[in-house]
């Protein structure tokens, strides 16, 4: 079985090749990812395993997914914590690609349907967004504390502006939701939920596919809303919640409030949680993947929302 991890820089990525060792070093650019997929080509292996580098990595692996090859990109801190495991303190780019390389081998992530150009795009209007409704709340921040007439003048200027391009952006996710026949009936039935909404229902459509596909454990854990055990002999420790797409997790939190508020069945939920003695937080972290639960169910049954679904 060959496998192949590759460690990703800005102006060039090192390939490792197991079982037999080969190693190459390829310039991130067109060329250098030509060169690599006809190598690739030629060892025909069973995984490619990238890590996550902010964008560095979308043109090879877009470039692999394409021609169909098995291209896996995996969190950046499951490979820490791997590298951690083994004792591997040393790092270069070579050391780096070596040691994901094995842990293709050892642990065999899944190769999963990567998202297309839409998918893409769509995703970058979503985090585009998201850092304009943070520059949005730290200037509300700044102006609450301003008195100086000038400066107070500047802050309202920049809000006038972000907010009209964080409207901007609604137009465009909206219009491109509504543009792919698949994203947007999930997005309407999303959407039909008490609590969420369509920028809300396009976030969950782009970032969390899986949607429909997996089990309530599998979609829980997904999104780090699974209790984990942490048990060791007698000794039993609380059950904690994380890792996952931290990304869907923080964004369904606002959206979890208004379902506590709107939705009879979360609000029903949630309230018993309390009424047994469950923490505040404990109860909305078991309330939103509750919800989940249910929107996984809706998608996976293809209806809209309706009270009675489990």
């Amino acid at each position: 079985m060959n496998v192949v991890g590759i460690d990703i820089a800005k102006h060039h990525f090192d390939l490792h090749l197991l079982p037999e060792g080969t190693t190459a070093r390829y310039t991130n650019d067109s060329q250098g990812i030509h060169q690599c997929r006809l190598f690739l080509a030629q060892s025909q292996p069973e995984r490619i395993v990238l890590e996550a580098t902010g964008g560095y990595e979308t043109a090879l692996t877009v470039e692999l997914q394409n021609v169909g090859m098995p291209v896996i990109v995996i969190n950046p801190r499951r490979l820490r914590d791997y590298a951690k495991s083994t004792g591997q303190m040393a790092k270069t780019d070579q050391i780096d690609a070596r040691i994901i390389a094995e842990f293709a081998t050892n642990l065999r992530p899944t190769v999963r349907e990567l998202p297309d150009a839409k998918a893409r795009q769509l995703k970058a209007f979503l985090a585009r967004r998201d850092q304009l409704l943070g520059l949005h709340v730290a200037e509300r921040n700044r102006l609450e504390h301003t008195t100086d007439p000038l400066l107070v003048k500047t802050i309202r200027q920049l809000l006038r502006i972000v907010a009209k391009q964080i409207a901007v952006l609604d137009q465009t996710i909206a219009a491109q939701v509504e543009a792919d026949e698949k994203l947007q009936r999930k997005a309407q039935i999303l959407d039909s939920v008490p609590g969420l909404g369509q920028t809300t229902a396009a976030m969950l459509v782009t970032q969390l596919p899986e949607l429909g596909r997996l089990n309530r454990r599998q979609i829980a854990a997904l999104v780090g809303l699974a209790p984990m055990n942490r048990d060791s002999g007698q000794f039993r420790g609380k059950r904690m919640t994380g890792g996952g797409r931290v990304r869907v997790r923080t964004a369904l939190y606002m959206p979890m409030l208004a379902a506590i508020r709107h939705n009879p069945k979360i609000r029903k939920f949630y309230q018993h949680l309390l009424d047994n003695g469950k923490a505040k937080m404990l109860a909305l972290v078991a309330a939103m993947r509750k919800l989940l639960t249910i929107l996984n169910t809706l998608i996976e049954k293809n209806q809209l929302w309706n009270p009675e679904i489990t």
